[in-house]
């Protein structure tokens, strides 16, 4: 099963390296990965999507929190959550393109950031599921040069909060 599991940790040197390296040395994928610093400078959030039951995923947060730079650890994926994903991809057109990409790019709630002569960039934040969709919606009509993503992202509803006032 997928999960999404939220870390705060002291914004250090090495933090994530630790957190990665426990990931890699117990054989276990991080499928994606992000992290930024909180409102608070000295707290950063990490969120990483990984695979797994239901027990290893518990036990992956209990050896996280033995880590000294770990705060908090939370698995978004067992309460309601919201979860997005940022998007960049730039595209060729061909002048005989079958689809209209402009009808595309507006029904999916994308961003058009740069539309130069030889290509589009086209930036959208959705689901995973949807953002996969996307792809192969503006692929079937279009020439793909670059994908980026930024992995997803989790925030819990409501006043459910995993925040640096621990």
């Amino acid at each position: 099963m997928r999960h999404i599991i939220s870390i705060l940790l002291q914004n250090e040197a090495g933090a994530l390296g630790r957190v990665a390296a426990l990931f890699s040395t117990r054989g276990y994928n991080i499928e994606s990965l992000n992290v930024a610093a909180t409102e608070d400078s000295e707290i950063s959030r990490l969120t990483l999507v990984t695979k797994g039951s239901d027990g290893v995923i518990h036990q992956i947060s209990q050896q996280l929190l033995k880590l000294v730079d770990v705060v908090k650890i939370a698995d978004m994926t067992l309460d309601d959550h919201i979860e997005a994903e940022l998007l960049l991809i730039k595209v060729v057109v061909p002048t005989n393109a079958e689809c209209n990409l402009p009808e595309l790019i507006e029904s999916a709630g994308a961003r058009v950031l740069d539309d130069s002569p030889e290509t589009f960039t086209l930036e959208l934040t959705a689901s995973s599921q949807e953002l996969d969709d996307f792809i192969i919606a503006v692929s079937d009509c279009s020439e793909v040069l670059s994908v980026v993503r930024s992995g997803a992202m989790a925030i819990a509803r409501g006043h459910n909060v995993l925040g640096a006032g621990f």
